[in-house]
């Protein structure tokens, strides 16, 4: 028998774990993007763009395409679509699986200021004039308007429009993986004295963090929203394995 799995992503584990489960004769894999990235990069998987409208939304979804198992490999700090989850598999009694990397650890060397919003994050830059590297989405960028002192350079995936109302900001275009030797030119090119960043955890975007402790370069970092409970794994091979079992025991039962 064969199982429908929808795939929660827009993580690099989210890719990852579609790549592993393309081609299975065991289950076939919907790929679900928030739709909030231009150029997405090409899926291995079938993929559909855009929100479900709602928890109601993603419950007649999970009902009119007959899922039989739901998977969030979605961004830690995408809190509301994993709460969506939560209550749509509840609700329809889909098994459901979160994909979820650890977050970092602060290390010897390391400058943290853990902060829990962007607003705070702003507030933590002080008042004195910075050379600042902001690293956030582009729909929570906004309040460092309110502290034209520094001078920024933001880094995003896709362009932000509009441009902030700031007199000094540079903008980097790119997507990582992004590595530490790299990352420390950048910082040092920019004479970078303060790092604003999410505790996104994996190794994608670690490659700043290595590079501000090496420099002695103060991080400024949002922590994680609060989640809801229940079955996680914190890796892809942890996934595949998790998914294989429940198709066996879907086909053992005839489902």
């Amino acid at each position: 028998m064969v199982i429908k799995v929808l795939l929660l992503g827009g993580t690099f584990e989210a890719r990852q774990l579609a790549k592993h489960l393309a081609g299975r004769d065991d289950m076939t894999v919907m790929l679900s993007l928030a739709g909030r990235t231009a150029q997405p990069v090409a899926q291995p998987v079938p993929a559909r763009s855009g929100g479900f409208g709602g928890v109601d939304g993603l419950i007649r979804y999970l009902q009119e395409q007959r899922i039989g198992v739901l998977v969030d490999a979605t961004h830690p700090y995408a809190a509301q679509i994993s709460r969506n989850a939560a209550v749509a598999a509840e609700v329809t009694g889909v098994p459901l699986l979160g994909l979820r990397r650890p977050a970092w650890e602060e290390q010897p060397g390391d400058r943290w200021r853990r902060v829990a919003d962007t607003t705070q994050a702003v507030a933590a830059l002080g008042s004195d004039p910075r050379h600042v590297f902001v690293t956030l989405g582009r729909q929570e960028i906004r309040p460092f308007t309110g502290a034209p002192q520094h001078r920024y350079l933001v880094r995003s995936v896709d362009p932000i429009d509009p441009p902030l109302s700031l007199p000094r900001v540079d903008y980097l275009l790119d997507r990582g993986p992004f590595r530490e030797a790299e990352e420390r030119a950048l910082l040092q090119a920019h004479r970078i004295d303060a790092v604003v960043a999410k505790n996104s955890g994996g190794t994608a975007t670690y490659g700043k963090i290595a590079a501000a402790r090496a420099l002695g370069i103060e991080v400024v970092l949002l922590d994680r929203p609060d989640l809801p409970e229940g079955e996680t794994v914190a890796t892809v091979e942890a996934a595949i394995d998790w998914l294989a079992h429940r198709a066996a025991s879907a086909s053992m039962r005839g489902e």
